[in-house]
């Protein structure tokens, strides 16, 4: 027997836990089977599925919008409470709540400056001019059945809806983004930092309660937002951190951000600027912990937070991709574990040149936890003398056990895994173990090293080795493929609920420059000029602000008016993502893309080689039960092919239950700069604009009274009173 509960014994489940998620999951608004059955019909069979596609379909590109400049605020340092020229003890953790459940298991083992401020809707599609006539059409457009059960926004618990958060307002976390010169894989780099570091500090808050987070933006060119890579928001969504739901942070004034996640959120996210490039260092873990004991069994955990480092400034990354000709930013300079790692050209083991380091006990089960907070990097990792992992989460949801030999992340990922450490007789004199970890499908791959570290007095190692000591997979495209499923039920939706089908191919093309698109739409921050975002127009216009749903069914999904994709209540919507060959390359070069959903969780329905067939997909699904993801892959199958034409897919499935104005996009920062994003409308304008005007108002309008600043006191939302 190991010591430190590294034992091997069935797992134990038991059935009350899964009746209680099942009737949590309802009070969060499970929509009710005569919402979805009300939207069979309403597109053509395919063969048993509507299929809204418009495949192949050639649209037309328009001039950028340009709008007025907003004026800089005034570059001066801040002294309300919160801010770091105040008291930073405050910050202290919310203590968890000690509630049992009754589950356990055990297992053995951009950055845009102010001058541009940096959320313009920049399309290159047809029909941008927007007529009354057309989006009031689409508001008519005939509803679905309301919900029978309260959706989250309806479920809010307003007591105070607006409150001024003065100097007696104190946030459980408080994070400051400034931009300046520090040390990263043993070079010198000006970055956008969170807290004076990056990756900034992990951050826990608990599931079924409510956090505070005030960002501060104490740059002084460049705006910023922080967006909670996983969570819904469902309940606040002006807090989700995207450039289709809030005005960005100007430098000098603060955002506080409301956090609400719901009892099964419990798992790994990450926090994040959405802004340019800045996500590359502006980046930290964030855990939701668990109401009541975890249902695995664990003495530790350790964060394995995942970046990329390019040894070129972010404006000049963002300034390549956008200029003409296009300058590609290169692939990786280095890989970091927890901010830690070599530079190309760089030797581990000169001056204060280091290997990343992982400190752990032996006869321990650690829960580690993976974040893949890379810019572009996807990235395999194993660790030698270590080949058992059992993924006990996936995306924040948890999931049976399944054994693993290494780890694979891409951009937006995250994995929780259970590994037993060895004990101290199998240790004998061995104490360090190489963590390797490799970049995967791209043209060049950089191959980094950390250590795995017992505790010893004996010499460490702190140069890398001559000699990989692993052999890692290149067939990225079957990691953990139809392999993972719910730890307790869920409700999956079947082919038979399935409303309607659509199809996003993308598509990698040259206009002026070369930029990315969605079907045939290109989505960017604009960094010369600003637009209203999404939430802020439809609370500001009304119901002439909400795209034509009707108009959308008929051309494959997306509303030709307003460019984007709205959806009802009650749906459930098939997306297919599809991957082609580029339209710039000859050769039809392709590429793999981390697709990432805002503000919804989808049920991830696999992946494959060549183009989508609903009948074969759906055996695979007979004897399987895929769990909620918001991050998967579009991997490519082969570098070379035919330009335009699909060879690879993912598909997947969501019930659309939480209403706002959400971001589809894939989740490579230079993709994401070069256009591939697009913009979700859920749920219709009654169902998104709950707030009452006068408590969004300060929202509305860049440098709002919702953005506190010196002397300046946010008076702010609350959506829920706890």
């Amino acid at each position: 027997m190991r010591s430190g509960g590294c034992v091997k014994q069935p797992l134990e489940i038991i059935s009350k836990a899964n009746v209680s998620r099942q009737l949590h999951r309802r009070q969060l608004g499970r929509t009710a089977e005569s919402t979805a059955e009300s939207l069979r019909g309403t597109t053509e069979a395919d063969p048993d599925i509507g299929d809204t596609n418009s495949q192949n379909a050639q649209h037309g590109q328009s001039d950028d919008l340009g709008l007025q400049q907003f004026e800089p605020f005034a570059k001066t340092a801040f002294s309300f409470p919160g801010h770091p020229n105040g008291d930073w003890s405050q910050y202290s953790q919310a203590v968890l709540p000690a509630l049992a459940i009754s589950v356990s298991f055990r297992i053995c083992c951009a950055s845009d400056r102010i001058q541009g401020s940096g959320t313009m809707r920049n399309f290159f599609a047809a029909g941008l001019l927007l007529t009354a006539a057309h989006l009031v059409a689409g508001h008519n457009a005939p509803n679905p059945p309301a919900p029978q059960s309260p959706s989250p926004s309806q479920a809010r618990q307003n007591g105070e809806p607006q409150r001024p958060h003065g100097k007696d307002f104190v946030p459980d976390h408080y994070l400051s983004v400034t931009f300046e010169n520090h040390t990263v894989a043993c070079q010198h780099h000006m970055s956008a930092l969170v807290n004076h570091t990056s990756p900034g500090p992990a951050i826990r808050i608990p599931a079924g309660k409510t956090s505070w987070i005030r960002v501060c933006n104490d740059m002084e060119e460049y705006n910023t937002t922080m967006h909670w890579h996983g969570l819904t928001q469902r309940t606040a969504p002006f807090s989700d951190g995207s450039p289709v739901s809030q005005w960005p942070i100007a430098p000098h004034r603060c955002f506080d951000y409301e956090i609400h996640p719901e009892p099964e959120d419990a798992g790994t996210y990450f926090y994040h600027s959405h802004v340019g490039f800045q996500a590359i260092s502006a980046a930290g873990a964030l855990i939701v912990e668990d109401v009541g004991p975890p249902p695995f069994h664990y003495d530790e955990e350790r964060i394995v937070l995942i970046q990329d480092y390019f040894n070129k400034s972010d404006e000049t990354i963002e300034k390549g991709l956008r200029s003409v000709p296009f300058v590609w930013s290169g692939e990786t300079n280095a890989v970091l574990l927890n901010g830690v790692g070599v530079a190309i050209g760089e030797k581990a083991g000169q001056g204060n040149c280091k290997l990343p380091v992982i400190d752990v006990e032996p006869g321990k089960t650690y829960r580690m936890r993976f974040v893949g907070a890379t810019a572009l990097s996807l990235v395999a990792l194993g660790i030698e003398g270590h080949s058992r992992m059992d993924v006990i989460v996936a995306d924040g949801s948890y999931t049976q056990p399944h054994t693993v030999d290494h780890m694979q992340l891409s951009s937006g990922q995250r994995f929780d895994a259970i590994m037993c450490t060895k004990t101290v007789e199998e240790l004998g004199n061995q104490t360090d173990y190489i963590i390797q970890f490799e970049t995967k499908d791209r043209p060049a791959v950089y191959t980094g090293f950390g250590v795995l570290r017992y505790p010893s007095t004996s010499p460490k190692i702190t140069t890398a080795p001559a000699v990989k000591p692993l052999t890692l997979s290149n067939a990225t495209y079957d990691f953990l493929e139809y392999a993972l499923e719910p730890l307790v039920p869920n409700d999956f939706p079947t082919a038979s609920e399935v409303t309607r089908r659509v199809h996003v191919t993308n598509a990698q093309i040259r206009q002026s420059a070369t930029i990315w698109q969605l079907d045939g739409l290109n989505w960017t921050e604009d960094t010369a000029a600003n637009s209203p975002p999404y939430l802020v127009d439809i609370y500001k216009n009304g119901p002439v602000a909400m795209p034509n749903y009707t108009a959308a069914l008929a051309n494959g999904g997306w509303d030709p008016y307003s460019l984007t994709w709205p959806a009802k209540l009650g749906e459930v919507i098939e997306i297919i993502l599809e991957n082609t060959g580029s339209l710039v390359d000859n050769n039809g070069g392709y590429d793999y893309h981390p697709f990432h959903l805002h503000g919804a969780h989808f049920y991830d329905c696999g992946s494959g080689n060549g183009t989508y067939d609903p009948i074969e997909n759906e055996k695979k699904l007979a004897n399987y039960h895929p769990v909620k993801r918001d991050t998967t892959n579009l991997y490519r199958y082969q570098t070379k092919g035919t330009a335009g034409k699909a060879m690879g897919w993912r598909a997947w499935r969501i019930r659309v239950q939480n209403p706002g104005c959400w971001m589809l996009h894939c989740h490579v920062l230079q993709h994401m700069i070069m256009g591939m994003q697009s913009v979700w409308i859920m749920g219709d304008y009654e169902e998104i604009a709950t707030i009452p005007y006068s408590g969004a108002e300060g929202y509305l309008e860049f440098g709002g009274t919702a953005y506190g600043g010196q002397d300046i006191t946010p008076v702010v939302n609350h959506n829920w009173n706890d």
